[in-house]
C-alpha cells in the first residue's frame, strides 16, 4: 500500500490479520501539527503517518498502544500536541542516525505485521503549481490556498545540492515484488501523489506486473479536490505519471445522507465524489462499485471490512 494521511492506516488495521504479506509505503512530505514542528526543529523526516501505519499493523496490547499514539494537551506548554510516538520514532531516528533504520528497530519492537517504510530517507518538500500559473510550496500552504491544483512535485527539504528525491532500495524491491499495490484511500495531491511523483517510485510502479487499485475517495477534499468526479480522481494520477497506469478503481456508490455530514466538524470535506463510469473506462480502469460507505460520528468513511474484502477478492482473481 502507498499513501499516508488517515486513509492508509485503516485498510491496513483491516488486512492486519489476514494471510497476506503487507507492506505500506509512507509519505514524507507532512508539514502540519506535531509532525511539522518536529521535522523543523530536529530536521527529522515528519513520524505522524509512519506512526499511525505502525499502531495499525502491531500487535502489542491495547494499553501500549493508547500510550503510544497519546497527545499531549494544549495546556501542557512545551509538549503540546506532540503525540508520544511521534517523539519516540524522532528519537530513535537520532539514535540510529536515519529515519529507515529506526522505523524498522521500532517495528521489530512493536512486533509488527508486514513491512514499514518511508518512502525516502529524508524529509520532502511538496510543491504545487496551480491552474492560475502560481506556486506554493508546503503541504499545509498548498490546501489551505484553495486553488485548483495542476501538478504537484517534491523536493529535499534540506536541499542544498539540487539533488532529486530517491526511494529506498526496498520501497523499489516490494514495489516490483508485489502482487497488487493499492493506492489510497487518502488525500490525492498530499497523501498518495508525493510518493508517486518521486522519479524511482513512479517508474517501479508503472514497470511493475502487480495490478494497480486506487481506492477512490467518498467526499471531495477542500482545497484539493473540489467538485471532482472520480474519473478526475484517476485522470490526475496518470497525468503525474505519463500514462494510464490504474488497472481497478473501487467506486463507492452508496448515497451519503445530506443530513448526515457534520460540515463544521470534518470541516476538510465539502460534498461526495461524483460519479463518471465512461470516463474511467476511457482510461481503461476496472470499476469496481459498490457499497462501501461506513457512517460514523457525522462523517462518511470507507468500510474498512468491505474494502478488504474486495482487495482479497482482486488478489484472488488475479491469481
Amino acid at each position: 500500500m502507498i499513501g499516508g494521511g488517515t486513509g492508509l492506516p485503516v485498510i491496513l488495521r483491516g488486512l492486519r490479520d489476514k494471510n497476506v504479506d503487507i507492506t505500506a509505503v509512507v509519505t514524507v512530505a507532512d508539514d502540519g501539527g506535531s509532525s511539522g514542528i518536529l521535522r523543523n526543529y530536529v530536521n527529522v523526516v515528519p513520524p505522524g503517518d509512519i506512526r499511525n501505519a505502525l499502531v495499525a499493523l502491531t500487535n502489542i496490547p491495547k494499553i501500549e498502544r493508547d500510550i503510544f499514539q497519546y497527545r499531549f494537551d494544549s495546556s501542557d506548554q512545551f509538549l503540546a500536541g506532540h503525540a508520544i510516538g511521534n517523539l519516540i520514532i524522532t528519537a530513535l531516528a537520532e539514535m540510529k542516525g536515519d529515519i529507515y533504520r529506526a522505523v524498522q528497530e521500532l517495528a521489530e519492537m512493536m512486533q509488527i505485521k508486514g513491512h514499514i517504510y518511508p518512502v525516502t530517507n529524508e524529509p520532502l518538500t511538496l510543491n504545487a503549481e496551480f491552474t492560475d500559473g502560481t506556486t506554493l510550496s508546503g503541504e499545509s500552504e498548498i490546501t489551505a490556498a484553495h486553488k485548483q491544483i495542476k501538478r504537484v512535485w517534491v523536493t529535499p527539504t534540506n536541499d542544498e545540492d539540487g539533488h532529486q528525491p530517491a526511494a529506498m532500495r526496498a520501497v523499489i524491491e516490494a514495489i516490483y515484488d508485489a502482487d497488487q499495490i493499492v493506492l489510497g484511500p487518502g488525500s490525492l495531491f498530499t497523501s498518495i501523489l508525493p510518493n508517486l511523483v518521486i522519479p524511482n517510485v513512479g517508474k517501479a510502479v508503472k514497470e511493475s506486473k502487480a495490478e494497480v487499485v486506487y481506492i477512490c475517495n467518498i467526499m471531495t477534499q477542500k482545497g484539493e479536490t473540489d467538485h471532482f468526479s472520480d474519473a478526475d480522481h484517476v485522470r490526475v494520477l496518470n497525468n503525474h505519471l505519463g500514462e494510464n497506469f490504474v488497472d481497478t478503481v473501487l467506486v463507492n456508490i452508496q448515497p451519503v445522507p445530506e443530513d448526515y455530514i457534520n460540515f463544521q466538524e470534518w470541516n476538510e470535506i465539502s460534498e461526495p465524489v461524483k460519479h463518471d463510469f465512461a470516463g474511467l473506462r476511457d482510461q481503461g480502469c476496472r470499476v469496481i462499485s459498490a457499497n462501501f460507505l461506513r457512517l460514523r460520528d457525522n462523517g462518511a468513511f470507507h468500510d474498512r471490512d468491505k474494502v478488504v474484502e474486495e482487495l482479497l477478492n482482486r488478489l484472488h482473481d488475479v491469481h
